[in-house]
């Protein structure tokens, strides 16, 4: 301890500094890494919930004493413990989804609920149903469905509900088909509500406008993918799968076609009305005879003579006809398909031959053939409309897998956080740094300042073994040449004199004598050195 002291007092003031700023950082790097190797090694729980869903998980790992920790609007537990809290909080209900479905309509009972109020609540319930369904797709993380509707105002008959939706997705933008199929899960939910109604908002790639989905190709790609996904099934159950390669391609009508067409035939005709008109003419007349008296009374014979009679019948038709006559009026809507290509890849068979070698064997044509047949039934191939469809076998390349499987290292057996390791070993290695380069040179003792040193005595030899008493043997001992006592015979004896050393002899040795009287302190710390040196050398 009093050494310290002596070289703490030794030290200069900018020294002194410099030892205590040391000090301070060496005490601060210790208790941070023991502040490291005790505090756990914590892993994300949950992240990007709301106020509300975080509070609840907080309050449900502080009633399980669980370490926890909250940075910004992530929950961090021990690595350990995540997989089993999460199972664990989730047969909890936890964490809560902020949007409340039909269960508000529990909490509604007939006392003091108006109908302005259980309307609210039913659509409230209603969004959040919706919002529920659309959040359990995969590739969304949340969503919210706000509808407009009419309510029960009588005034507002004409008024149509519409609605939006607004997306988060994990990752990219909202595909075509997506869209629509939210469009038409809103409107089939909703009375009265059509899908062109129903706005869909991507978190971030906007507005998925109507007009896109209304494309005359917006459903091409879909259909080609159905079609190729068909065909890819029905030839790998045969030739195993990834051998196999299938591409279609639809070009489809893109613009509205309508025309009219009117035809007559002449050699076809049809009666449209039947005329008949028939006359039926009849006369009968006597011959005259001779006059007598018997003639003029009423009942006298009169003379009688030949009679006569006439009849005349008349038929008349007349038959309207009309040429045949054909309209028609065709209306040709933009999608239909215009024309069709199918290109199959198929790979062929491998033989292994009598020497042993490999040897690549394509398909036959009537296997070929077949695999025409069947692409040809699944796609409906219409060899009018210009449809073509090619199949050829050619060997496949090997396709290495990208990447390399994952395995469970020697690391991972051991449950240490490399991180935490890492840490603390340049924690280590800066603490090292400073006590070696900063704390011991400012600690080591410096040598006497104004005071020349003297090169330590030569080593005695192996067989002298006497310690050493600190006596000068006058014997023959060759002391070494000193540069503060070689110039001093120069100056003379008067020189000496000025440092008040009296008269100076001209023997070496009693002038070392003197000098050593006269200076005993500076000796006896030179000698310490001496036996200091000498006892490290040995």
């Amino acid at each position: 301890m009093q050494q310290i002291l002596n070289v703490w007092n030794t030290l200069e003031p900018r020294k002194r500094i410099l030892v205590v700023l040391a000090t301070i950082a060496m005490f601060a790097t210790v208790l941070t890494m023991s502040r490291m190797a005790s505090q756990p090694s914590l892993t994300l729980l949950y992240a990007g919930l709301e106020s509300s869903a975080a509070g609840d998980v907080v309050s449900a790992l502080e009633q399980r004493g669980v370490a926890y920790d909250v940075r910004g609007g992530s929950i961090f537990v021990e690595s350990s413990k995540r997989d089993e809290l999460r199972m664990t909080l989730a047969s909890e209900g936890l964490p809560a989804n902020s949007g409340r479905g039909y269960e508000l309509l529990d909490s509604l009972s007939g006392f003091g609920t108006t109908s302005q109020m259980f309307d609210a609540a039913y659509w409230r319930a209603k969004e959040g149903e919706l919002a529920r369904t659309i959040a359990g797709t995969p590739n969304v993380m949340s969503a919210r469905v706000h509808i407009a509707h009419n309510g029960s105002n009588p005034f507002q008959r004409e008024v149509r509900p519409t609605a939006s939706v607004s997306v988060t997705t994990s990752g990219g933008t909202l595909s075509g088909s997506q869209a629509r199929a939210l469009k038409y899960l809103v409107a089939s939910a909703v009375a009265g509500l059509t899908p062109d109604d129903v706005a869909i908002i991507d978190g971030q790639g906007g507005l998925i406008s109507a007009a896109e989905d209304s494309a005359p190709n917006a459903g091409v790609d879909d259909r080609a993918e159905t079609l190729r996904d068909r065909v890819q099934r029905l030839l790998e159950a045969r030739v195993g799968f990834g051998n196999a390669v299938v591409e279609v391609s639809v070009d489809t009508v893109t613009e509205t076609e309508s025309f009219r067409e009117r035809r007559f035939d002449p050699q076809g005709r049809v009666a449209i009305s039947t005329d008949t008109e028939e006359n039926t003419n009849s006369a009968t007349g006597g011959a005259g005879g001779d006059v007598t008296v018997a003639s003029n009374l009423p009942n006298g014979d009169a003379g009688s003579g030949d009679t006569s009679s006439s009849q005349n019948s008349q038929t008349r038709e007349r038959v309207n006809y009309e040429v045949s006559e054909t309209e028609r009026q065709v209306t040709k809507a933009p999608g239909s398909i215009k024309r069709l290509s199918v290109a199959v890849l198929v790979n062929g068979l491998t033989q292994v031959t009598d020497g042993g070698e490999t040897q690549f064997q394509p398909r036959t044509e009537e296997e070929l053939a077949s695999f025409r047949e069947l692409v040809s039934s699944a796609v409906g191939f219409d060899e009018t409309r210009g449809d073509v469809i090619t199949i050829k076998s050619m060997q496949f390349e090997p396709l290495t897998v990208p990447g390399t499987a994952a395995t469970a290292g020697f690391m991972d057996k051991i449950h240490l956080d490399i991180m935490s390791i890492i840490q603390m070993a340049v924690l280590a290695i800066v603490a090292l740094i400073l006590g070696l380069f900063v704390v011991r040179p400012i600690l080591g003792k410096p040598a006497p300042a104004g005071m020349a040193e003297l090169p330590p005595p030569p080593r005695p030899d192996a067989g002298d073994t006497s310690p050493l008493n600190g006596e000068i043997d006058d014997g023959n001992f060759d002391l070494p040449e000193m540069s503060v006592i070689s110039d001093l015979p120069a100056l003379g004896d008067s020189a000496m004199g000025d440092f008040g050393m009296g008269s100076v002899s001209s023997d070496p040795v009693d002038r070392l004598r003197n000098l050593i009287s006269e200076r005993q302190d500076e000796t006896v710390e030179i000698l310490r050195n001496w036996l200091e040196d000498s006892e490290e050398n040995a």
